[in-house]
C-alpha cells in the first residue's frame, strides 16, 4: 500500500460503503463521471451515494477511441482525480484490465479507486476467471475489499445465436465469477423482464447490475425484480453534449444561451 494508515481506513471505509449499497434492497443508481467537473457536479446531488466512471467517455475526452486504446497511465490518473475530488466511494470502470487486471486493479487502488468493472470480452471461460480472481487477490494484497462489478458480454457479443444460449452464457459465466468473489455481475445489453428474472434468480437479488439506455426498463421495476445497480455509460456524456450541440446550434444562429443555465463550473 501506498496509502498513510488513515488513507488506507479511509479506503476501506468507502469500499465497505460501496458494497453496502450494492446489497441494499434500494436499487443502486450510478450517473456514470468522466472528469473532475462531472463528477463534482453529480456527487453534489441529493440522492447520489456512489460515483462511477465511463471508460468510453474519458477514453473520449482524452482523444481515443473506446476499447483499451488509452493508456493504463492515462486512465488511472484520470480516475484518480475523479476520487481525489468527491468524499464518496467511486467505482471505476477500467475494460478488461489493459493486458493485467490485477495490477490495474492495484493501481486504480492506489488512487483512491475502491471498485471496478472488468470485462471479459468472451474469452475463454477459465481465462475469464482468472481475470476475476486477479482482481479479487490485487484488493485482498492491498487491503481492501474491492467491490468487482464482473461484466460479461455474453449478450453484447450474442449476434445471431439463440437468445436462450446467450442468456445460458450470461448464467453460467456471471456464476464463475461470483464463485471467485466478484460482488456483482454486469450483463450489458437491452435487458427484457424475462431476461433481468432468470440473470437475478440464477445470481441472485441484488447481485445483477444492468446499464440503462433508451428503452430500458424503468428503475423502479427493475428495484421490483431484484436488480442491484443501474449504470448509464457513454450515455451521461451523450446527454451533456446534446446538449451543448443543442445550444451552439442556438448560439450559432443568433439565439442566446438556455435560460436557467447555471454557474456548476
Amino acid at each position: 500500500m501506498t496509502e498513510t494508515h488513515t488513507g488506507h481506513a479511509d479506503l476501506a471505509a468507502k469500499a465497505a460503503t460501496l458494497a453496502r449499497l450494492h446489497a441494499a434492497p434500494e436499487i443502486l443508481q450510478v450517473i456514470n463521471v468522466w472528469d473532475v467537473i462531472s463528477a463534482r457536479t453529480i456527487a453534489d446531488l441529493p440522492g447520489t451515494t456512489a460515483l462511477a466512471t465511463a471508460s468510453h467517455s474519458i477514453a473520449a475526452s482524452l482523444g481515443y477511441e473506446d476499447g483499451e486504446n488509452i493508456p493504463l497511465e492515462e486512465m488511472i490518473a484520470a480516475v484518480g482525480r475523479i476520487a481525489a475530488a468527491t468524499p464518496l466511494p467511486v467505482s471505476a470502470d477500467l475494460e478488461a484490465g489493459y493486458g493485467d487486471p490485477g495490477e490495474a486493479v492495484r493501481r486504480a487502488i492506489g488512487v483512491g479507486i475502491v471498485g471496478a468493472n472488468i470485462e471479459d470480452q468472451m474469452r475463454p471461460l477459465a481465462d475469464a476467471v482468472a481475470q476475476m480472481e486477479a482482481v479479487m487477490e490485487a484488493g485482498r494484497a492491498e487491503g481492501v475489499d474491492f467491490v468487482l462489478n464482473a461484466r460479461t458480454d455474453a449478450l453484447l457479443k450474442a449476434g445471431d445465436r439463440d437468445p436462450a444460449d446467450v442468456l445460458a452464457d450470461a448464467v453460467e459465466r456471471g456464476t464463475a465469477y461470483l464463485a471467485v468473489g466478484a460482488t456483482n455481475v454486469f450483463v450489458p445489453g437491452l435487458l427484457d423482464e424475462h431476461a433481468v428474472t432468470t440473470l437475478v434468480g440464477a445470481f441472485g437479488p441484488q447481485r445483477l447490475s444492468v446499464i440503462n439506455v433508451p428503452g430500458s426498463l424503468a428503475p423502479a421495476r427493475l428495484q421490483e425484480l431484484g436488480v442491484a445497480r443501474i449504470s448509464y455509460g457513454p450515455w451521461t456524456q451523450r446527454v451533456a453534449l446534446t446538449a451543448l450541440a443543442d445550444s451552439a446550434r442556438e448560439l450559432l444562429a443568433g439565439g442566446a444561451l438556455p435560460e436557467g443555465t447555471l454557474p456548476l463550473n
